[in-house]
């Protein structure tokens, strides 16, 4: 039985069955890549000898002189650490700074577990002092690090940030771009393909594919919903063997990571999403960090409380505590305390002072305000004149993270989702406090505390509280 000739391979049969090759653009970053995960990974190693060497330094100083065994033990630890740092993909290229500090607290953490799973099977002195003493000081020696080396790349290379091109709509892009340029994000948009719908001209792969080439973007972002599967595939196809990464922006606004989950099967992509509560363990954890750090603040506060108070009555005629109400969880009201910073009757001057309101909403605020007193303006500058709410944290009444606590006045003018707010105890600092302070607008206040309330984390909680000591020391956005 003869068979038909087959006809030969042509070159284009040719060219497409042939895998893409990396461009010298590729190999470019991927060299530029391996070194900075090389300076990152000396610059972790010589942290954690320095600190390792400056506490058992310490302790000789200390007349605690740390025997052979322990500085072997300090070596090791060091190892160890250094090894998690890399386990934990601590230095991954284009990972966001909390992402990374993260990263990094968890390969301290791993480190105190693996010691103190050796302490246990091996219980020793050695293994004892290295945990409470060493790492606590390697890991924030590394911390620190990590922190300063990402402001030093920032400041000394402007272009760091990660170049991104847009695809979507018109309005989509319009609407992420300035979301992308957030400095949490680190993205700046160097090219958008848009689509207009109304003219019905389509974002091809190829034409997206050719942007991001042209720009020496970093990443692709496809935005919304409007493209089907099969761009998103094709695209991905254009882009391999260049030195771009595809993200998929989906509708899908203000659900923290840890709240998503992903499950694919062919042709199929699940976008799991865990729906908030309001109460179990994490936030009995929650109210156990609150009274022992309340506990903990009340004590030195209660020293230098008699001087805030004497400077305010010597400044002002009045009390030098202010009492007003506040609503709090699930809408009961309080009694804040705070020192008093404004001249007494300050509240019934509201209605005086609206024509030079600079809030937004129900937010009343002005910038330079006339009822403010010198020693009050001080304390506004610095946060001093919040120290009594911790008092209300241990009450119960308040927390030390959460949301900005609201008056009743500026309850009354909530729209229904606002009322969400309330959900969570109020904070001494928050989302609010980190984010700008008395310069955000109403509108972002909501914005961040919504998003507080239904994503947040002890471990979040930490992070701000970590934030809220470097915003008061700078004293932006306090008046």
């Amino acid at each position: 039985m003869t068979s038909a000739a087959m006809p030969a391979p042509t070159a284009t049969h040719l060219t497409l069955a042939t895998k893409p090759r990396p461009t010298a653009e590729v190999l470019r970053r991927l060299r530029q890549r391996r070194r900075s995960r090389l300076w990152t990974a000396v610059s972790d190693g010589a942290a954690l000898t320095l600190a390792a060497g400056s506490a058992l330094a310490a302790a000789t100083v200390a007349g605690t002189p740390a025997g052979p065994d322990v500085v072997a033990l300090s070596a090791v630890t060091v190892g160890i650490h250094a090894i998690l740092l890399g386990a934990v993909r601590s230095r991954e290229h284009g990972i966001a700074a909390l992402r990374e500090y993260r990263r990094v607290l968890a390969a301290g953490a791993l480190t105190f577990a693996v010691l103190a799973c050796l302490d246990v099977f091996a219980p020793s002195a050695s293994f004892r002092s290295v945990l409470l003493g060493v790492l606590p000081i390697s890991a924030a020696a590394v911390l620190t690090v990590r922190v300063w080396r990402r402001r030093w790349i920032t400041s000394r290379r402007p272009d760091a940030k990660i170049r991104a091109v847009v695809v979507g709509a018109s309005r989509v892009v319009d609407a992420l771009t300035p979301v992308l340029e957030s400095s949490r994000l680190g993205y700046t948009v160097v090219g958008a393909a848009v689509e207009h719908a109304e003219s019905g001209s389509a974002v091809t792969a190829t034409a997206a594919a050719g942007l991001a080439r042209s720009a020496r973007a970093d990443v692709v972002v496809v935005a919304g919903t409007a493209h089907d599967s099969d761009l998103v595939r094709r695209l991905s196809w254009e882009l391999e063997g260049t030195a771009a990464s595809l993200v998929l922006a989906t509708t899908l606004t203000d659900v923290a990571e840890g709240r998503m989950s992903v499950r694919t099967t062919a042709g199929l992509a699940l976008v799991g999403v865990r729906i908030p509560t309001y109460d179990g363990a994490s936030h009995r954890i929650k109210r156990l960090l609150d009274i022992v750090c309340s506990i903990a603040a009340l004590i030195p506060i209660s020293i230098v409380a008699p001087l805030i108070a004497l400077a305010i009555r010597l400044d002002s005629a009045g009390p030098a505590m202010f009492r007003q109400q506040r609503v709090g969880c699930d809408g009961r009201e309080f009694t804040m305390l705070k020192f008093r910073t404004m001249i007494v009757g300050a509240d019934s001057q509201v209605t005086d002072l609206a024509g030079l309101d600079e809030g937004a909403g129900a937010l009343f605020k002005v910038r330079a305000d006339p009822r403010v007193t010198r020693v009050g303006r001080f304390l506004r500058k610095y946060s001093i004149d919040e120290l009594p709410q911790f008092w209300n944290v241990l009450r119960g009444e308040m927390s030390i993270v959460g949301p900005r606590p609201p008056l009743p006045r500026e309850v009354r003018m909530y729209d229904t989702p606002v009322f969400r707010r309330l959900y969570l105890r109020p904070g001494i600092t928050g989302p609010w406090q980190i984010g700008g302070r008395s310069d955000l607008s109403w509108d972002e206040s909501v914005r961040l505390d919504l998003h507080y309330v239904e994503n947040w984390s002890v471990t979040r909680d930490l992070a701000i509280m970590i934030r809220t000591a470097a915003v008061v020391l700078r004293a932006k956005g306090a008046y």
